[in-house]
């Protein structure tokens, strides 16, 4: 099964969280103390990996509340899970009315209970006409061939049919009495014709066929019902939460590990042995074997080829620089040692002694790979607190990278740091937000305050600081909106075999008009191809009149997002109004459903700019309205149904703005880098 979503409700900080969207890797953003942890930690209550139990009232319902409000049947998780085509046909086997069901919604109240409810479970069809026809005509079809009988088998049949007639013919829509009735009957005459050889035509022994598989499917139900929530819990993933990872000693004693062991003793730092043994190949049982016969070589052996696997994988996932394990043998004593070969002085220290972020990758890497390889974590779900928190930037982005290639769990993880964002997947990014009204909320788009939001521009920022040497042409766009907004619809549009976006054109972001010359001057000084595209208003075309007047650019490099509505002139225009306008209307109520529930926009037509219309709209409705909801909304449903948001109309808009963006790079690609050479 896999977790599309979940809902926490009277939680420590959180009262409703709203849903939570999820892919198989989802990053929760928010600023400190505005409860990620705790949404990981409610989550994972759901089936804990060590196990389900009762919640502490006094613990985690929220403080700011009556604790006299908190029932045991109080809500706490709601999940909603997808099943695979062979999951489904699991479910079918144990209650055939349930073949077609594709999701399940499985939660959790304080008290140490689950309730699972199928969704769009077709009920048990109990047609009172149908059955009357049905029964009519069995009944008919075996009279007509207990004619054909000798007496003695004529009587039989004869009185199962009368016995049949009487009972199968429901007198009320109670379907359980029914059943109970209906069932031995049809059982009997099933059997009477079988013992009479009674010859009944194929579509009435189908009938009778139907008539009792009814009959036992109503009979049955509340415990068929009741067997596939226990299949479910069953199938259900067990969550792992981990904040503080269990960090690996680089001095070990085998020989007293092995008495812990056979003593039953074990002691944390014990298991995180065996993780290390088990994911480099090694036997500790073996390894003192060896030493007491004195086999010093081919201990030696192992435990070098042990040190080139894990050396191996360390060398792929941590890219600051090449390191080399060796793990040392000395008598009883297991050392994990560590070098730089590459560097001047190639000293061997012991992990211990390490940078706490090589620590940390070391011990993710090696839990991991062992819980996860046959371990307790192979279908477990990972929710996973402020990973990385000490790896250097880059090795941040390694992690992510190791998440996505290595990993086959479905992970949510929560961070702060710009590093952790995934930039190039911001549908998988969810903000988290806090008040003091509604507490802890997520929204399944970057929404929020300036702090909330700060990580999303930094790392924006830092993606593009990063790519500048490789992608020597660039669009400067106003905001990240527009970004969102123009790859969508690039990627439609190549994927329907039309022209987007010029192929390695980057499209840097940046706050407003007013900051496009600082990002030109960054640019142009680095000899890239720039072009600007701007929203048609008076702050656009200043800042077109500033770049032209300081000779940042030339004319041609800018241009305005009223281009794309050819000969129609518009007197102002955002990115947003090249969107049908009923269409960002539907974005924007879907994005604002909870906020807009019994509330009446009054939307000023003769606000050129649908954006700028909105926001006066519910400005007026005493809210906010954020355009990167809407955006951030239209930029998902592209990827799965691009044809419910664009329309013919809108499709020209951005083939006209595209198709002056390829003429306008293929312009200045044709001259110097420095656009006055």
């Amino acid at each position: 099964m896999r977790l599309e979503s979940f809902r926490i409700f009277n939680y420590r900080s959180i009262t409703d969280s709203g849903i939570v969207d999820l892919a198989r890797i989802t990053a929760l953003l928010g600023r400190n103390e505005s409860g990620k942890s705790n949404l990981l930690l409610a989550l994972r209550t759901l089936n804990p990996v060590e196990g389900f139990a009762a919640l502490n009232a006094t613990k985690d319902f929220p403080r700011h509340r009556r604790l006299s409000e908190c029932k045991p049947d109080t809500l706490v998780v709601s999940s909603l899970w997808g099943l695979t085509p062979d999951e489904q046909a699991e479910l079918g086997k144990i209650i055939r009315r349930a073949a077609s069901v594709t999701h399940v919604k499985i939660q959790r109240p304080y008290e140490k209970k689950r309730w699972v409810t199928f969704e769009n479970l077709p009920p048990l069809v109990f047609n009172r006409p149908d059955i009357e026809a049905k029964v009519a005509a069995i009944a008919a079809a075996v009279n007509a061939a207990s004619e054909q009988l000798e007496d003695d088998k004529k009587s039989v049949l004869a009185a199962a049919s009368e016995q049949f007639n009487q009972s199968v013919i429901p007198v009320d829509d109670d379907m359980a009495k029914w059943a109970a009735s209906a069932s031995p009957v049809i059982t009997s005459l099933t059997q009477a014709i079988v013992n009479t050889g009674a010859r009944i035509e194929s579509s009435h022994t189908g009938d009778l066929r139907t008539l009792q598989q009814l009959a036992q499917d109503i009979s049955g139900d509340n415990d068929a019902l009741q067997n596939a929530r226990n299949w479910v819990v069953a199938q259900l993933p067990t969550f792992i939460y981990l904040d503080e990872y269990p960090e690996l000693d680089g001095h070990q004693n085998i020989a007293q590990y092995i008495k812990r062991k056979t003593q039953n003793d074990l002691k944390s730092s014990d298991s995180n042995f065996e993780k290390l043994c088990k994911v480099a190949g090694l036997d500790p049982a073996q390894l003192h074997q060896l030493q007491g016969e004195a086999k010093h070589e081919e201990r030696n052996q192992i435990a070098n080829r042990a040190s080139a696997v894990v050396t191996a994988e360390i060398r792929r996932l941590w890219k600051d620089h090449p390191l080399k394990v060796r793990f040392n043998l000395d008598g009883e004593h297991f050392d994990t040692l560590v070098s730089d070969p590459t560097s001047t002085f190639d000293v061997e220290v012991n992990l211990d002694e390490r940078s706490r972020g090589f620590r940390w990758f070391f011990s993710f890497y090696i839990t991991f790979s062992a819980d996860t390889d046959g371990g307790r974590a192979v279908n477990a779900i990972l929710l996973l607190d402020e990973p990385g928190l000490f790896l250097h930037i880059e090795s941040q982005k390694d992690l992510q990278v190791h998440f996505e290639q290595d990993f086959g769990n479905q992970i949510i993880y929560t961070t702060h740091s710009p590093f952790m964002i995934p930039v190039q997947t911001l549908d998988r990014l969810r903000t988290v937000n806090i008040s003091e009204d509604n507490g802890t909320t997520v929204t399944n788009n970057p929404t929020g305050d300036g702090r909330t939001l700060a990580p999303i521009r930094a790392a924006l920022g830092y993606y593009y600081a990063d790519s500048l040497f490789l992608g020597p042409n660039n669009l400067i766009v106003e905001g990240v909106t527009d970004w969102w907004i123009l790859e969508a619809v690039s990627k439609h549009f190549i994927s329907a075999g039309k022209a987007g976006l010029p192929a390695g054109l980057a499209l840097p972001p940046v706050d407003g008009a007013p900051k496009v010359p600082n990002m030109v001057s960054l640019l142009t000084a680095q000899k890239l191809n720039v072009l600007v595209l701007l929203d048609y208003e008076s702050q656009g075309r200043n800042t077109r009149d500033e770049m032209l007047k300081s000779r940042l650019l030339r004319e041609h490099q800018v241009i305005f997002v009223s281009d794309a509505f050819g000969s129609v002139e518009q007197p102002e225009a955002d990115i947003e109004d090249l969107i049908d306008p009923a269409i960002y209307e539907g974005l924007v109520r879907d994005a604002y459903a909870k906020e807009l529930k019994g509330t009446t926009l009054n939307l000023n037509a003769s606000i050129p700019r649908i954006v700028k219309r909105f926001e006066a709209a519910f400005a007026e409705a005493g809210m906010t309205f954020h355009k990167t909801r809407a955006a951030g909304l239209f930029y998902r449903r592209m990827g799965v149904d691009p044809a419910s948001l664009m329309t013919a109309e809108s499709s020209q808009r951005f083939e006209r703005l595209f198709s002056t963006i390829h003429d306008r790079l293929y312009k200045l690609t044709a001259r110097a880098a420095d656009p006055f050479h």
